[in-house]
């Protein structure tokens, strides 16, 4: 999952589990905490998540992080760079994942929609981390911390009576890094929205969206209700 900066929410919808795909192999299931694979593995397979909740992470030569993307359920994972994964991906949230082999989506697979299904992913892999490197350059803390939690509660969101409700299993500091932020800054801003009774903070890992139509405006740059910081 990457923050995206398209005009409608519902253009930042998933992918659905493929249709008829054909895999080579049974479900993996990984626990909080886990590793599927690291920077500068190999790469022989893919995989969609369809269940949980993982990081994808890189480390900067003198130590800093930078969290790539989220995976949610239908996202694909593991796409490669030059034959090898160019990122960490560990467990945020108990997983199952669907393993595909990278021969599907290099055509070397017999099942021709499961490679056609598998390429659609890469090429919404790539439009949605170009959108995100965009939001990263052009936009406020806070226009990037009301896209976060939009994208979220589009992709997550449960109705919780009149409002919707939002599960972060992620620290501040994951957020931070995501939106190249510092942790101060997002817990200010989120602080800051909880005060203009936009979003309500049941808990460090849940947020209530009480005013959607005002957080979407945040994050295409309406800031009548909560000044940049």
């Amino acid at each position: 999952m990457y923050v995206t900066i398209p005009s409608d929410t519902a253009a930042q919808a998933p992918a659905t589990a493929f249709v008829n795909a054909a895999p080579k192999s049974a479900e993996t299931r990984l626990k909080t905490g886990a590793y599927l694979y690291f920077e500068g593995d190999e790469v022989e397979w893919l995989y969609q998540v369809t269940s949980g909740v993982l990081r994808l992470t890189r480390l900067l030569e003198d130590g800093r992080r930078q969290v790539i993307a989220f995976g949610y359920p239908g996202d694909v994972v593991g796409f490669p760079s030059g034959g090898l994964h160019h990122t960490d991906c560990d467990v945020l949230v108990d997983a199952t994942l669907q393993p595909y082999r990278l021969a599907c989506l290099e055509g070397g697979c017999a099942d021709a929609q499961t490679h056609q299904q598998l390429l659609q992913a890469a090429l919404r892999e790539i439009s949605g981390m170009q959108d995100h490197f965009l939001m990263l350059g052009r936009k406020t803390s806070v226009e990037k911390i009301a896209s976060f939690l939009c994208v979220l509660t589009d992709r997550v969101g449960k109705t919780v009576g009149n409002y919707s409700q939002v599960n972060l299993p992620m620290k501040r500091s994951d957020i931070a890094d995501f939106l190249g932020l510092t942790t101060e800054t997002v817990s200010r801003t989120l602080t800051q929205l909880r005060k203009q009774k936009i979003i309500a903070i049941d808990n460090i890992h849940t947020i209530i969206v009480l005013r959607p139509t005002a957080l979407l405006g945040l994050s295409l740059g309406d800031a009548k209700d909560c000044p940049p910081t």
